[in-house]
């Protein structure tokens, strides 16, 4: 009796397909595996594809291992990486290709520095590197944030001398740019003879995303000065720089260019527009991109819905995402906190929960910081101080220290110093070099009238040697954009709009202004010395200048690295109603738009 041939599912397939049978001779050929790995869909599948190879004898060819290597590392999970690990280790002589595999594989993953494991061992079995494996050991310096080792692998870069390769010098920057050593990435750079349009992406991406929009767009005019075209990673980058400093007019000359140069066709582009447009202040101008693209993913979807949230259009937030369920979008975790934030800073609490409970159950997704963190804040803005209190102690997750200041900041705007005085405590018990917490903390007590409290914060701060973060505030005139810190006077002109700031404040006083000096104490100061420290605050400057150096009837907009304070808040109403001017300013919290005396977050901030 003839026994069937073995069959071995692989997918939807089966090797009986890829057997040929001789009808006369009743032999059974097979066919070569390595025609089996690219149809394989899971790593059972290619575990019945090694067991096959086995049977067949090729478990010891080098180059059928590394096409099953390069299958678990492709798209890497733990267990797939596990078991390329494992193959790996049993090749007697494994090639610099195999580990450049590998190496790929714990870059993408979770674990990136066990690549460094596995490079020890084929430096010792006197294997050379080639400039395939520096990008991936270097993208796995970059995920682990390892400085350190990365250094090492410069060093090894010269000695190799591959430290001039297009391909590495990228990854090297990149490195060093997620490390949080821009200087070295810029030397890297700098020592370059001819950087080519990838090498300029590198360096402007990484100024970006260390928030030196500056430096990135310097950049910028030298890759156009020497004739570079550049790619819409450049484009990206360019306006990344715009919307991080809120230049409204040089992005609208960047859209200009975008649309020239044939950039629009690019969605990411599109939604970086729309995100800049947005963080300028510009909210029909990002309504105007959004509509004219002809095809939106997820990203434009929810770039449109966090534009909306930031300008406190919660109602045009939540009406958008109906509209984008209707076209049958899926949603992602971003969309879903342009939603939770739109809720956050309009009040709508039932809403806000509806939609936290909707992205769990609905979409399966798991909630992140930044979600707890705007349920955390609209329970805390609406003055649900004990259920915001309850909700962050019953979180999945240890509640981060970002969290504990939310809960503090809700503490001072409503004077419940008795629950900030156990909050400070939480948070001091993580970060205790953050000065904005004394500071917080400190005007809730003075308000209250609880000076042997604060007399000890700042005893405290000197203590620990803690800075008090300046405020700064950046207005754009005519192309130029112009920077303010609180009480500068160290330029002429900085005194002369001192003094132009002390005539607004006298107009103000006429119709109504009364300085809250409680928000400027300080050991030892008088009341007139508060209502100074009060008087120039960098918004209040930025307004001032924008006041003195526009045409009457055109939008103020100022970008604050600090969220607003209430004094500065009070007085933007009076000075959009006396002087007839929409002022708008963005903190670090969210947009206000100041308009005939009132602002758009009807005083819920």
């Amino acid at each position: 009796m003839a026994f069937p041939a073995p069959t071995l599912k692989i997918g939807t397939f089966s090797c009986r397909d890829f057997i040929t049978k001789n009808s006369r001779k009743d032999t059974f050929t097979p066919i070569d595996p390595f025609s089996l790995v690219p149809k394989c869909k899971s790593l059972r599948d290619l575990k019945q594809i090694q067991a096959f190879s086995i049977k067949t004898h090729m478990q010891n060819d080098v180059f059928f291992m590394s096409k099953l290597i390069d299958f678990c590392t492709a798209d890497p999970t733990p267990a797939s990486l596990h078991h390329a690990h494992l193959l790996f280790d049993q090749i007697p002589q494994p090639d610099i290709v195999l580990f450049n595999f590998l190496a790929r594989g714990y870059a993408r993953s979770d674990t990136p520095l066990n690549a460094f494991v596995l490079f020890l061992k084929i430096l010792t079995l006197g294997v050379a590197p080639d400039f395939y494996t520096f990008p991936s050991l270097l993208k796995a310096c970059s995920a682990g944030e390892a400085l350190e080792e990365g250094k090492q692998l410069h060093c090894l870069l010269i000695k190799y001398g591959l430290n001039d390769d297009m391909y590495v010098c990228p990854a090297l920057m990149n490195m060093y740019i997620e490390c949080n050593d821009n200087g070295s990435a810029r030397c890297v750079f700098d020592r370059i003879p001819d950087p080519c349009v990838v090498t300029y992406n590198a360096i402007i991406m990484g100024y970006v995303r260390s928030s030196e929009p500056n430096e990135a767009l310097l950049l910028f005019r030298e890759l156009q000065g020497k004739k570079l075209k550049p790619t819409d990673v450049t484009i990206l980058g360019v306006v990344s720089s715009c919307a991080l400093l809120g230049a409204l007019e040089l992005g609208k000359w960047v859209y200009e260019y975008v649309k020239k140069n044939g950039f629009d066709q690019y969605v990411k582009v599109n939604t970086a527009l729309i995100d800049m447009y947005a963080k300028c202040g510009s909210l029909p101008d990002a309504i105007l991109v959004f509509e004219s693209m002809t095809y939106k993913d997820t990203q434009a979807w929810s770039a449109m819905i966090m534009a909306y949230a930031i300008h406190g259009r919660a109602r045009c937030a939540i009406s958008l995402f109906r509209e984008m369920q209707n076209t049958r979008i899926t949603p992602d975790g971003i969309t879903f906190l342009g939603l939770l934030y739109a809720c956050n800073h309009s009040g709508l609490i039932e809403e806000g929960f509806r939609f936290f409970n909707s992205m769990k159950e609905s979409y399966r997704i798991v909630p992140g910081v930044k979600h707890y963190g705007c349920m955390l804040d609209l329970l805390a803005r609406a003055g649900r101080l004990n259920d915001a209190f309850k909700f962050l102690m019953e979180l999945p997750i240890r509640p981060t220290v970002l969290l504990w200041r939310t809960l503090l900041s809700a503490c001072s705007s409503h004077g419940n110093v008795d629950l900030g005085k156990l909050v400070i405590e939480k948070i001091f018990e993580m970060d205790k070099s953050h000065s904005g917490d004394y500071v917080i903390f400190s005007n809730m007590c003075a308000r209250a009238g609880k000076w042997e409290e604060v007399n000890y914060i700042w005893k405290l701060m000197k203590v620990r040697d803690i800075k008090k973060i300046p405020g700064c505030s950046t207005i754009e005139v005519n192309n130029v954009m112009h920077e303010f810190f609180s009480g500068e006077v160290t330029r002429i002109e900085h005194r002369e709009l001192h003094q132009e700031v002390d005539k607004l404040i006298e107009k103000l006083k006429l119709v109504g202004y009364v300085p809250d000096t409680s928000i400027a104490f300080r050991p030892g100061l008088e009341n007139e010395e508060k209502e100074a420290i009060l008087r120039y605050h960098s918004e209040k400057l930025a307004i001032t200048f924008g006041l003195l150096n526009s045409p009457p009837g055109k939008t103020i907009r100022v970008v604050k690295n600090l969220r607003i304070c209430g004094d500065c808040h009070s007085a933007a109403k009076l000075i959009s109603l006396i002087f007839k001017r929409n002022l708008i300013i963005r903190d670090m919290q969210r947009f206000h738009h100041f308009e005939g005396g009132k602002c758009s977050c009807g005083d819920f901030w």
